[in-house]
């Protein structure tokens, strides 16, 4: 082996040690127990199974055509429109897909009370637009304008110039952010929970009730099978669709084509604004709940956060949920980004590596790293709980349990928003360089530190708000004498009682107030001309 390869091997041993220890192996030993109760066999039979992944597939795939159709319009406004606010228009976007899954379950609910099937597709697809625009308009602001200028001096309406020259050359990006965003759909939890209730169940919130409520593990373990199975195809096909529009970008130009909106273009620009004013509505629901009692006009919501609740609803009182979200939002950070920054590096390497056989690494590494973000986040916290307690220190009681889980779920997201920024970085500029004597590390320290510094911190901030809203694994592995906001919100719309209800609103709306604040300050701070905030999704 090459010193080279040697370097790569080392970097390589923390991120897939990591993803095996704590993703491979508690996901692993939750299955093997289920197959060892002898009773997957039968739940893979049962008509029950296949009822919820039927009702599973469909509703992300209803939530996926939605998602798609309100993105397109707004790609098109982030990526040929020059206007003034348009770069408002890129932060509020991003708004909705760093939300806590609480805030916009309750968000919704504020809109419709009872729930239903309507506004469990509509919230799972209101946090996905973004994922569409900005993956849309990356690619939408490389393509030549003047293929679409050819197609109408011949005589094409604007809709068939779009349906015949934009779209096919679109539908890479198209196909890579629709995949995504099933994949997001099919394992939502928190908004499923809130909206659906008991009587629209999907595999993920199948999945808590028979590992939480019934022990039946053999069932979880089946129902895990069955989604573990969709995850991946959804995963092929987005790495697919990624593929193909990389190679489409490079095969773009790369000059100026945003410009003032012309004649029928203008229904496209009011097409997108409307998008942005429907996903502002439940933010702004939210906001109104929060102050609204039987009395009228209150703030006694957000004075009850110092307390415990309407009968002891919780045993902290909301504001230490709020400091407990914060320092474990923090311990994910840190540890997401070091796992993810050097999966990152490694993976870069691996493509500027020739050979099939360092792509063929890449490539596997590369979807490895993404299977947590469709695994149930309930078996691997059941996983955590019956295995960690094989490593030093027992960490099934340590206060990193929590961080640990939510890390998991921000890797991804952090190595998709890192990696394209790595790539980006001149090689010359690398080699020249080596050849000047320097080693790897400081051509790390020199050369891509300074230029990604930026993007780096914007990746840290986002996984940030993302942990904080973390509430999956959290609301599996958090204690009651510990929870986090997200999981004290879900307690107290569990109990009866006015004050609660308005604890849980005010709650909600702290969280969104945050989650906003973030974003602007990423956006701003890490917002490179041309690149994609949302990342290679």
């Amino acid at each position: 082996m090459t010193s080279r390869g040697a370097g790569l091997a080392a970097l390589a041993v923390l991120p897939l040690g990591f993803l095996v220890v704590f993703f491979a192996w508690p996901v692993a030993a939750i299955i093997a127990r289920g197959f060892g109760s002898g009773g997957v066999g039968t739940a893979i039979g049962d008509p029950l199974t296949w009822r919820l992944a039927g009702f599973t597939l469909a509703s992300a795939g209803a939530s996926t055509v939605v998602a798609v159709l309100a993105g397109l319009p707004v790609a098109f406004l982030l990526a040929r429109v020059r206007l003034p606010g348009v770069s408002l228009v890129r932060t509020l976007v991003l708004v909705p897909f760093v939300l806590p899954t609480v805030v916009v379950g309750l968000a919704f609910r504020a809109l419709w009370p009872d729930g239903g099937l309507l506004p469990l597709v509509l919230a799972n697809a209101f946090f996905n637009v973004a994922v569409v625009a900005r993956t849309v308009s990356g690619l939408w602001s490389h393509l030549d304008p003047r293929t679409v200028d050819a197609a109408r001096a011949l005589g094409a309406s604007p809709w068939r110039a779009f349906r015949t020259v934009t779209l096919p050359a679109l539908a890479p990006a198209v196909a890579s952010s629709a995949a995504v965003v099933f994949l997001f759909c099919a394992t939502s939890f928190g908004v499923v929970l809130i909206l659906g209730g008991a009587k629209y169940r999907t595999l993920e919130t199948e999945i808590y009730l028979r590992t939480v409520e019934l022990l039946d593990l053999s069932g979880a373990a089946a129902l895990s099978l069955v989604q573990f199975a969709a995850v991946v195809a959804a995963l092929a096909v987005g790495a697919l669709a990624r593929r193909r529009r990389e190679n489409a970008v490079r095969l773009r130009s790369g000059s100026e084509t945003a410009r003032r909106p012309r004649g029928g273009e203008w229904w496209a620009v009011s097409a997108g604004l409307a998008v942005i004013a429907l996903l502002m509505t439940p933010i702004v629901a939210l906001l109104v709940e929060s102050v609204s009692t039987s009395d009228g006009w209150s703030l006694a919501g957000y004075a009850a956060l110092g307390g415990q609740g309407s009968r002891g609803a919780l045993q902290v009182s909301g504001w230490d949920a709020a400091s407990m979200s914060l320092r474990t939002a923090f311990d994910a950070t840190i540890l997401a980004m070091i796992v993810g920054v050097l999966a990152s590096v490694v993976l870069v390497a691996l493509r500027r590596t020739p050979g099939r056989l360092a792509r063929g690494m890449g490539e596997t590494m590369d979807a490895a790293l993404m299977l947590p973000l469709g695994v149930s986040a309930v078996t691997v916290g059941f996983g955590y709980l019956i295995t960690l307690d094989a490593l030093p220190g027992d960490l099934r009681t340590s206060p990193l349990l929590v961080p640990l889980a939510q890390a998991l779920v921000i890797i991804p997201l952090i190595v998709r928003m890192v990696l394209p920024v790595l790539r980006s970085v001149d090689v010359r500029l690398r080699q020249a360089a080596s050849t000047l004597g320097a080693s790897p590390g400081r051509v790390w320290r020199e050369i891509d530190l300074p230029l990604t510094a930026r993007s780096l911190v914007a990746a840290a901030g986002f996984g940030y708000v993302v942990a904080l809203g973390e509430f999956g694994a959290t609301s599996f592995l958090a204690r009651p004498d510990a929870p986090t906001l997200p999981v004290a919100v879900a307690t107290l719309i569990s109990r009866p009682g006015e004050l609660n209800n308005q604890m849980a609103y005010a709650a909600c709306a702290l969280l969104m107030i945050v989650t906003v604040v973030a974003v602007v300050l990423i956006d701003r701070f890490g917002a490179v001309r041309g690149q994609n905030s949302v990342g290679e999704f």
